[in-house]
């Protein structure tokens, strides 16, 4: 009996020094890495343009107005932030002297139409009257010395009524000088819009910019009925690009949002900003324009497609190796390298032409070093998956 549970006690401490052994062993041996994968699938694939640096977005109408002629300013009729209607006036200069000069235009030419009815009134009199001598003349009541005299009578006062009609007119040119004179003293809409910024008080000085010296506007009147983006592409791509091609648009303001477009103009010439990055600016209409009241000025990024093809099988640009292979799960849970043979690729998918198929899982991130091909690893799901555009 006292063999017997010698025996007994020794298995017993057997048995729990393994379980012992076992568990340190399970909970201490190394874990196979946690990757994130993603199942593939046919969908889109797009060759795509975007912008080397950030868009804008601008006005098709934005007009940084002052008057043609410097003066004080007597009145501003608009205000910062309000709409204006094509034609409203939106400042005026002082103008007491122009003003003047008018009224005095205009009562040089009443006086001038009054002295021209009178002229033309004596001159047809005196016609009547010659017409009448040469007939009596003709029938030798008078001499004919009359007669002749008669005409010239006639012609003179005809000659007079020509010469206050040509002072009617320069009358009349006179009044259009000084309402010329006086419409550089105020400054029109020249479009329906928002008016942006107004530089100057009343009271002030404004005066139109001399060439070559900028100066600030006296009003910056902004069109937002229309916007477009503008943006800076690689002069690299400039050749794929085409007006009427399709865009897709994203504002920094409106995150999670685009918008479809089309290319409207492509710059004739290439901007040097920088010795080493040459672009050329590509202007992009909204097919639609934006609900969201869009702000001019407001950064966007502009994505040109150059070429589209649909249910074709994509894997993310993301899960492809510098070399152009991709690691695969294999069996038992390893990692399997796999060369690809590629179609049309964008920043988020490529297409696969060979060396893939449909529900492979691939390895999407590479952040681990220790994540190779033959490694054993865990599957999480992907958190960051590029979605179809």
């Amino acid at each position: 009996m006292s063999k017997t549970k010698t025996l007994l006690r020794l298995s017993l401490t057997l048995l729990i020094i393994a379980v012992l052994g076992y568990a340190a062993w399970h909970f201490s041996r190394p874990q196979a890495p946690e990757v994130e994968l993603v199942t593939l699938a046919r969908g889109a694939v797009e060759a795509t343009v975007v912008n080397t640096r950030a868009g804008t977005i601008k006005a098709c109408r934005r007009a940084k107005l002052a008057p043609a002629a410097g003066g004080q300013i007597v009145k501003l009729w608009a205000k910062e932030g309000e709409r204006v209607a094509a034609g409203q006036p939106l400042l005026e200069l002082w103008n007491r002297d122009l003003t003047a000069q008018r009224e005095l235009a205009s009562r040089q030419l009443s006086t001038s139409e009054a002295r021209l009815r009178e002229a033309c009134i004596l001159a047809d009199n005196a016609k009547r009257d010659a017409d009448r001598t040469q007939q009596l003349a003709a029938r030798g009541f008078v001499s004919p010395q009359s007669s002749e005299n008669a005409r010239a009578e006639a012609r003179s006062r005809q000659a007079s009524c020509d010469a206050l009609g040509a002072d009617v007119k320069r009358a009349q040119a006179q009044i259009r000088v000084t309402a010329a004179g006086l419409e550089r003293t105020t400054l029109h809409a020249p479009f329906a819009g928002i008016v942006a910024k107004v530089t100057g008080e009343v009271g002030e000085y404004t005066t139109p910019s001399p060439p070559g010296i900028p100066t600030p506007p006296a009003v910056d009147l902004i069109d937002d009925s229309c916007l477009y983006v503008s943006a800076p592409m690689d002069e690299v791509d400039a050749p794929r690009l085409k007006p009427g091609q399709s865009a897709r648009i994203t504002l920094d303001a409106l995150p999670g949002q685009s918008f479809s477009g089309h290319v409207r103009r492509i710059a004739p010439y290439v901007t040097e900003v920088e010795k080493q990055a040459r672009t050329v600016d590509v202007e992009v209409d909204f097919d639609t324009p934006p609900k969201q009241i869009l702000l001019v000025g407001y950064s966007a990024d502009v994505e040109a497609i150059i070429k589209r093809r649909d249910n074709v099988l994509r894997v993310p640009t993301q899960a492809i190796q510098q070399d152009g292979s991709v690691l695969v799960l294999g069996a038992g849970d390893k990692l399997e390298t796999r060369r690809l043979k590629t179609g049309l690729a964008n920043w988020a998918f490529t297409e696969v032409l060979d060396g893939l198929t449909a529900g492979d899982r691939v390895l999407l991130s590479f952040d681990d070093e220790a994540v190779k091909a033959g490694v054993k690893v865990r599957a999480k799901a992907a958190s960051n998956t590029p979605t179809a555009p």
